[in-house]
């Protein structure tokens, strides 16, 4: 079997930067499984998955409009610090926000003592980003799987699904 739309797809896979740097990887932990053509991963390494059988190899360079798009300093805001009274924010800490848009990870960039500097952009946005790995394993997925548009793992039987992503998955 092949990878294609309403797969499960295993991936070993390194992810780095324009510099080489490694940003995230599965190497020495556990393969990433998801359900292909859900938009779970950025979708320029959607499409390099495509067809890919098991064993096979991939190497490709995304552009940000094929990863996490462009870096966009509109989502770069200062907030009323009384929004987070109570709350222990430093710098570089990172948060979701409810947004008009859903649910988006946020970065704090400054803590000052009336307000607070925070990016909207997904932490890898306007880089070029380098995904190298190999298909460990495709299957069709189970009807339940199809149904919630995620995977099922065996240990997950009490539904309580962390839909955080690392690197490659999309926040939900």
């Amino acid at each position: 079997m092949k990878v294609s739309d309403n797969a499960v797809v295993t991936l070993d896979f390194t992810v780095t930067n324009a510099d080489g740097e490694i940003l995230d990887s599965t190497v020495n932990k556990q393969p990433l499984q998801y359900l292909h053509g859900t938009g779970f991963l950025v979708s320029g390494l959607e499409v390099e998955l495509n067809g890919k059988a098991v064993g096979e190899d991939f190497d490709v360079t995304l552009s940000p409009d094929q990863a996490y798009g462009d870096y966009d300093d509109a989502l770069v805001q200062s907030v009323p610090g009384e929004l987070f009274d109570g709350m222990e924010v430093g710098e570089g800490d990172t948060f979701v926000a409810e947004t008009d848009e859903g649910p988006r990870p946020v970065t704090i960039l400054e803590v000052a003592e009336e307000y607070v500097k925070v990016d909207g952009n997904h932490p890898l946005a306007g880089m070029t980003l380098s995904f190298k790995g190999v298909v460990r394993e495709v299957r069709e997925a189970t009807e339940e799987e199809l149904a919630h548009g995620h995977v099922h793992g065996e240990h997950d039987h009490d539904h309580d699904h962390d839909h955080g992503g690392g690197c490659c998955g999309h926040h939900h």
